[in-house]
């Protein structure tokens, strides 16, 4: 295969990663109650619903604790997503150094949210993300693969 659709098979998934989590993490910063985002798995995961939850007076202040949890980590996944759009925009993964980095990194980000989706919420649909997640990483790998075999 050609040496550049190589390269933009190995760093346009990687954009498109960071671009992603740049949206969501926007997206929990800014939206009013975050935690409705993936209510039915939230609420399967806590077995009450979040109207029980908040009618109890001790749960009075829930919804704020909440917000604060969701707003950090919205400000989280947005730098992240900026840290790999910077990354990826300034190496243009044209070394192997830097796409095995990017990779690797990627790669246990990605076991680890998947293993967290797995145990404690495998309904949510964000699920479905980290597997768009994985096709783009599995993608870039594969192109770095192919690109490397095609230098050496």
């Amino acid at each position: 295969m050609n040496p550049k659709v190589l390269h933009n098979l190995t760093m346009v998934p990687f954009l498109i990663i960071g671009l992603m989590a740049s949206i969501l993490g926007v997206v929990w910063l800014t939206t009013s109650e975050p935690w409705m985002l993936d209510k039915s798995a939230n609420v399967i995961l806590l077995d009450e619903s979040y109207s029980n939850l908040f009618s109890e007076p001790i749960n009075r202040n829930l919804p704020k604790y909440l917000t604060l949890l969701y707003r950090f980590f919205g400000v989280w996944v947005t730098s992240l997503g900026l840290l790999i759009l910077g990354f990826t925009i300034v190496t243009r993964m044209g070394t192997v150094l830097s796409r095995g980095i990017a990779q690797t990194v990627t790669l246990f980000t990605l076991i680890g949210i998947s293993t967290l989706e797995a145990i404690f919420i495998p309904s949510s649909p964000f699920v479905y993300v980290t597997i768009l997640l994985w096709i783009l990483w599995i993608i870039s790998v594969f192109a770095g693969i192919g690109l490397r075999k095609h230098a050496g």
